[in-house]
């Protein structure tokens, strides 16, 4: 059983996991190099936790103890009991969710073990802030966690990857492979918006780009960059050849794919609009594109 711990000082060292919550450039460079990462919100700590991460501690506001004594009682970590007040001088903002938890980190697979990993596919049917992904069962089906992935190219807004993360668990995508200059998928910001999808997909992160292209093309995948490109087909032609093992390339916010990547696709690929509208949000198109080629 957790140790619950009443702490009256902001600046009291064993807060240190979760001071200076809203400075991103701190934290994105803190997370990473100390192995933790915080989960905020009562679905999104139990999501952790049904994942397998290791809780370092807790910092919770009186009324949520009782909310998280199950998991008080079930795990060997601190719980920092604060008012709302001192959370805020904390973390810098007001936590209206009432819980925090800091995490460890898990290290992340090689990009090649990833690809040729079997693994049994999760049926997410709804994720959304009524449900609880840790409690869906498998559909039994078992097949390469290759065989649909996506790899997201410098995508910089925790929100996009993470809205782009519960896309792909959502519509079924085996992975998630993301250039080395992508923003962090377990940052506050992306687990938050993502309801805690970040934990239910695998992923990793690429090294170099697009040199690692290759790694796909080796293992029997077609690589479908998206693009608006005149010469690009189109989302239900791509959809329509039904390749066995298929890569979706998606670019950061402002320009798409780079000259670099899109060179090295072997499909390109664009989804038709409307009314003048000549390109999507990266996220939405992210959910277009998962639903298009979906089993």
């Amino acid at each position: 059983m957790a140790e619950i711990i009443t702490v009256d000082d902001p600046d009291d060292p064993r807060l240190r996991d979760y001071t200076g919550l809203t400075d991103v450039e701190l934290r994105r460079r803190r997370e990473p190099a100390e192995g933790l990462f915080i989960a905020e919100g009562e679905k999104v700590i139990r999501r952790a936790r049904h994942a397998g991460y290791e809780m370092r501690s807790m910092l919770l506001s009186a009324k949520w103890v009782d909310v998280m004594r199950d998991v008080i009682d079930e795990v060997p970590a601190p719980v920092y009991a604060v008012t709302p007040d001192l959370a805020e001088r904390v973390t810098g903002y007001h936590v209206h969710r009432g819980a925090l938890a800091s995490m460890q980190r898990k290290p992340l697979p090689d990009p090649a073990s990833l690809l040729a990993t079997d693994r049994r596919i999760a049926a997410v049917e709804a994720v959304d802030d009524h449900t609880d992904i840790g409690a869906m069962s498998p559909v039994g089906l078992q097949r390469s966690a290759g065989r649909r992935v996506a790899i997201f190219e410098d995508i910089v807004d925790h929100a996009n990857l993470g809205a782009a993360f519960r896309n792909a668990a959502a519509l079924g995508v085996d992975a998630v492979f993301l250039t080395p200059r992508c923003a962090d998928p377990l940052y506050r910001r992306a687990v938050k918006v993502s309801m805690g999808a970040v934990f239910h997909v695998p992923w990793t992160r690429l090294t170099s780009w697009p040199e690692e292209i290759e790694l796909f093309r080796q293992d029997g995948f077609v690589t479908a960059s998206l693009c608006l490109d005149e010469k690009s087909i189109t989302m239900d032609e791509l959809a329509a050849r039904r390749y066995e093992k298929l890569a979706l390339m998606l670019g950061t916010e402002g320009d798409g794919l780079s000259i670099e990547a899109l060179r090295a696709a072997d499909e390109w690929v664009r989804i038709p609009m409307a009314a003048g509208v000549d390109s999507l949000n990266v996220a939405a198109a992210s959910a277009v594109a998962f639903y298009a080629t979906r089993l």
